[in-house]
């Protein structure tokens, strides 16, 4: 089967080594990817911005690949700036303070009116708004209780794109129709797992991700909309690099590392419910809609061929590391 322009909507890249290490294993499949903006110190500034996309670039190296850029979030932002880095970015993420990697700038507080000034000017100027949604609540309720900030966002700035990333829950699917402005990227590892596949039998550091995996119904309502390809929801990975003894280790880092085999997994996946139809919606055609892009053409051959997952790519250990999935790339064109 084909894909044509497959798109990632929230890709983590790092930096430095990690960077020059996994940057072309997760570009290679795909025409292009929404950037995470949480490094150390975070990417907030136009300079930044230009700099971490040519590092992207250079680490890529011949692959055939868009970086979408995104700015770490601040409620200091003013029309002005954010109008002159406009033609640099696509979307600005949003990341309450603590809640995962690298996210101790982030917003402490929802305070609609102090939001307001750096939110209406991205309502006006068409940047959309990235969020990683969790309270700092009980682990398993943060993302449940953090659908009220979405609401109340949603509800206060309606001309505001605002995307609930990498969404876990029943009630987050829930929000979805309830708000012409909410829209969501769904994770290939969470249409496959639940919690108990994390830590049911023996811990599988490789599957800790935050948010944490949730309940089956939880899954099951991920499943419902991605299956159908709803037309606000789209595929973002989530792909999250770390090396093998920051995941195998006491105080387990979170992040499942899942770009080079995400597309190999999701047409299994669509085709065990009998939805290949809809995997280039939710791949490409959704995203493009959402977000108002024109990926490069590049198309992805896949073919019903057993693949061994590496057991690492450069000491980043993936998603089934070891094991047979069913699909394979088969060839790669451009043009």
């Amino acid at each position: 089967m084909q894909l044509n322009a497959p798109l990632d909507m929230h890709l983590h890249l790092r930096d430095e080594e990690m960077l020059q290490n996994i940057a072309s294993a997760s570009s290679h499949s795909f025409a292009g990817a929404i950037i995470m903006p949480n490094l150390v110190p975070p990417v907030s500034t136009k300079e930044e911005v230009i700099a971490y996309k040519a590092r992207i670039i250079k680490a890529i190296g011949n692959e055939k690949f868009t970086p979408y850029m995104t700015l770490f979030f601040k409620p200091s932002y003013d029309k002005v700036f954010l109008a002159s880095v406009r033609d640099e970015i696509t979307a600005i993420k949003l990341y309450p303070a603590g809640i995962t990697t690298n996210s101790e700038g982030g917003v402490s507080g929802f305070d609609v009116e102090k939001l307001r000034p750096a939110l209406e000017a991205m309502s006006e100027l068409h940047i959309p708004l990235c969020v990683h949604g969790e309270t700092n609540g009980f682990v398993m309720d943060r993302e449940a209780e953090f659908v009220n900030i979405y609401e109340k966002l949603a509800t206060a700035f309606p001309k505001l794109k605002i995307i609930m990333e990498h969404i876990t829950t029943k009630e987050s699917v829930a929000a979805l129709d309830r708000f012409e402005n909410l829209y969501a990227t769904i994770t290939i590892h969470h249409l496959l797992i639940t919690l108990d596949d994390v830590a049911g039998g023996m811990l599988q550091p490789h599957l800790f991700c935050k948010p944490i995996a949730k309940r089956p119904e939880d899954r099951d309502a991920l499943l419902k909309v991605a299956l159908q390809a709803h037309p606000k929801v789209m595929f973002g990975s989530d792909s999250a690099p770390h090396p093998k003894h920051a995941k195998e280790a006491c105080g387990c880092a979170a992040g499942v590392f899942t770009a080079p085999i995400a597309l190999q997994l999701l047409a299994e996946l669509f085709e065990k419910h009998n939805a290949l139809d809809n995997l280039q919606k939710f791949v490409s055609l959704n995203a493009q809609m959402i977000y108002g892009i024109t990926p490069l053409a590049k198309t992805v051959t896949l073919e019903k061929k057993p693949f061994k997952v590496p057991d690492h790519y450069n000491g980043v250990v993936p998603m089934y590391a070891g094991e047979n999935i069913a699909y394979a790339i088969k060839e790669i064109t451009y043009g």
